[in-house]
């Protein structure tokens, strides 16, 4: 027994110096997989074979959770279903084309080919019915949502990146299982990921009461995450058809400012009632039916509602992106409004990791004379990423642009206005991670009355804001300067 325990630690110890000895060559060989292997942007090349080469081994440990991209078509082909609603696009392309779209609201029509490249590109229908509620502050927000739980009578699907299992979401369950022994159907998609503290017997408590529960992209070990990108990061609540919910709150006490870590948490949620609550259903069931295995499209109670009198007059466009797409829907709505944009231009992020060309569309911006107006968080909640913003941020400052940092607790609203005119809010940060690897959606809003409310709300903000002004940017530490040149690099892969 002896001999033999004598020769496995040999064995051990001479597999370990073989490794040592090779370690050089054993990380190019990775290196060349890395680049050779997966077809990447070269920044983002760069960037990891940065990691691999500082932390040899390890680094490509951190690829395989973080970098590695699975074929889309492979990856996500039972999500794909025709989600275009052929002839309202068709009909809607043929009302562009012949210039009819934009008579009876001539506010759209310099936005023509944006509702072109959105029928084109995403099957995003223009949808002129509706009416929004804009909620800044989270109690107000889950009191009205908690409101409109009370009020169904069909059923309620409910999708959030984030639950906890904490106040907020037992308030929120115990109307879900008075409405469940009503007779009101409950759905809830969680992410596997933002979901992660949540227990598997948690989720299945609820399925034996009734509420039926589906997890995205559910960890391949336990809680061991393999695919941490690919995140389902959409937050849509759809009731009866009628009433939906789309933007940056998920659920948990921090959201309505019960954690001393965040203190206030600042951020923008949509209530819309009209048409384009069908598509949110639609992104909702798409999603639903990758997760759960269940194709809802084939059952005739999810028609959607035929409105005896317009709940409003705002014109809407539900914009989604994801991995499952090879456009960057969402990055290329927010690129193009920053191109049109000829007065001003507004955005709030909570992370600010934009690609070259948006970047550049801002910079080139300031320089045109454009009010280039940005506004992010004052503390961070992941360091890497608040750092590489802080970096970004740096950049518009040095332009010209009037930058700020909210100062009364957590800022995570997500989107921008430009020229009063336009507003495009939802689960969408302005980074590399929303634009390419997570699934997001967003509501485009073609309604100044909307547009000018969302931009008082940011005047309203900056009275909790502190400008970074040139001056003080350029005095930044030494220390800061580090973080920022180190985070930026990576911001490829943040």
């Amino acid at each position: 027994m002896g001999m033999k325990m004598e020769f496995i630690t040999q064995g051990f110890f001479k597999s370990v110096q073989f490794f040592l000895n090779n370690i050089v060559f054993i990380n190019i060989l990775l290196s060349i997989i890395v680049v050779f292997f997966q077809r990447k942007e070269p920044t983002s090349v760069w960037a990891w074979l940065l990691i691999l080469y500082a932390i040899p081994i390890l680094g490509f440990l951190f690829y395989v959770l973080l970098g590695m991209d699975f074929h889309k078509n492979k990856m996500f082909r039972t999500k794909e279903i025709e989600d275009r609603l052929n002839e309202a696009i068709r009909k809607q392309e043929r009302s562009i084309i012949n210039h009819e779209l934009g008579k009876e609201d001539p506010q759209i029509t310099p936005f023509s080919d944006l509702i072109m490249y959105n029928l084109e590109s995403n099957g995003s229908v223009l949808t002129d019915n509706n009416d929004m509620i804009i909620y800044i502050d989270g109690n107000e927000k889950f009191e009205a949502l908690i409101e409109d739980i009370r009020q169904a009578q069909s059923y309620i699907f409910i999708q959030y990146y984030i639950i906890r299992n904490d106040v907020l979401f037992n308030r929120i369950k115990d109307e879900l299982l008075k409405k469940v022994n009503s007779g009101v159907e409950v759905k809830i998609l969680y992410d596997g990921m933002g979901c992660r503290n949540v227990s598997k017997s948690y989720w299945k408590k609820l399925n034996m009461q009734g509420i039926e529960t589906a997890e995205f992209f559910p960890a391949t070990l336990r809680r061991l995450h393999l695919r941490m990108n690919y995140r389902n990061h959409r937050k849509i609540v759809v009731i009866d058809g009628k009433i939906g919910y789309v933007g940056g709150y998920n659920i948990g006490k921090e959201y309505i400012g019960l954690d001393k870590k965040f203190g206030y948490w600042r951020d923008t949620h949509l209530r819309l009632q009209g048409t384009a609550v069908h598509d949110l259903f639609m992104h909702f069931v798409l999603d639903w039916n990758y997760s759960a295995g269940e194709n809802l499209f084939t059952k005739k109670k999810y028609n959607p509602p035929v409105f005896d009198s317009p709940p409003g007059n705002c014109e809407i466009q539900i914009i989604a992106s994801g991995p499952d797409s090879m456009d960057q829907h969402i990055r290329n709505n927010y690129l193009r409004l920053i191109s049109k944009a000829e007065k001003s231009i507004f955005i709030q992020t909570p992370y600010f990791i934009p690609d070259d060309a948006i970047l550049s569309a801002l910079i080139i911006a300031c320089h045109s004379g454009i009010d280039v107006n940005v506004m992010i968080p004052c503390k961070p909640d992941h360091p890497f990423v608040y750092w590489a913003t802080y970096s970004h941020v740096g950049d518009l400052v040095m332009a010209g642009a009037k930058c700020y940092t909210y100062n009364n607790g957590f800022l995570h609203s997500k989107g921008l206005m430009i020229d009063g005119k336009v507003l495009c809010y939802g689960t969408a940060n302005m980074d590399i991670r929303s634009f390419k690897l997570n699934f997001e959606v967003n509501a485009i809003v073609y309604n100044e009355e909307e547009t000018k409310k969302m931009q008082s709300i940011f005047y309203e903000d900056l009275k909790y804001c502190k400008r970074i002004t040139k001056g003080i940017y350029t005095q930044r530490s030494l220390k800061i300067r580090v973080k920022e040149q180190f985070c930026r690099l990576l911001s490829p892969i943040l």
